[in-house]
């Protein structure tokens, strides 16, 4: 039997090969200022992940990657191929109607023909910045992935020191392939706490909460 509504939510993230973890996507709780210096190669290899996350699993990864199989950075015309080539056709694999589908404010998801095509795509079930649900900027405590999978992913896919990009791609789509059912309906529970949170305090900042799985 079809789901009804489903709910994507989808982003991007960055795996360096050396371990290095963006302070932007990493919190450091402390008294004191912690004082954290990271030193890392002016250049550091690295991969670019895409994923996207509903009750009903995960629809990823997929990584960024040019014809000749190096890795890249994100652009527009980059991330609508991707949306074209790989999340459209997964779509197809998956027995989902009235499908929502959400992205953050990043350059690539706002450029006019993303946009152009996600909503020949989604029409009016599209929540990104400057669609027809704008999505609030700054709003990591709301996206599955921020608060759960990409930290998730990032604590285990180091575990065996890759030194290479193909073995740290390799424990990427292991560690993703590994989540099971019963954790991704504790992350939609979560999830809609935190929804009835937000609308309740009328956006005011959020507590700490801790996901448990």
């Amino acid at each position: 039997m079809a789901n009804k509504e489903c709910f994507f939510s989808s982003d991007e993230a960055h795996f360096w090969l050396n371990g290095y973890v963006n302070k932007q996507n990493c919190r450091i709780w402390s008294e004191a200022n912690p004082q954290v210096y990271v030193e890392t190669p002016l250049h550091p290899e690295k991969l670019i992940v895409w994923c996207a996350l509903w009750a009903g699993g995960i629809i990823g990864p997929y990584f960024f990657k040019n014809d000749e199989g190096h890795n890249v950075t994100v652009n527009g015309d980059r991330y609508t191929a991707m949306i074209t080539n790989f999340f459209i056709p997964e779509l197809e694999n998956h027995d989902v109607q009235e499908l929502w589908f959400q992205q953050d404010g990043a350059t690539c998801h706002t450029a006019r023909a993303t946009i152009d095509l996600l909503q020949d795509t989604f029409g009016d079930r599209l929540v990104p910045r400057f669609g027809p649900v704008n999505w609030p900027p700054r709003s990591c405590d709301l996206t599955p992935l921020d608060y759960f999978l990409w930290g998730y992913v990032k604590l285990l896919v180091y575990a065996d020191k890759p030194q290479t990009l193909d073995h740290l791609e390799d424990n990427i789509r292991r560690v993703i392939a590994d989540i099971r059912p019963q954790m991704l309906e504790k992350v939609i529970e979560n999830w809609t706490s935190r929804l009835d949170y937000i609308r309740a305090s009328r956006g005011s900042p959020m507590p700490e909460i801790i996901l448990k799985t």
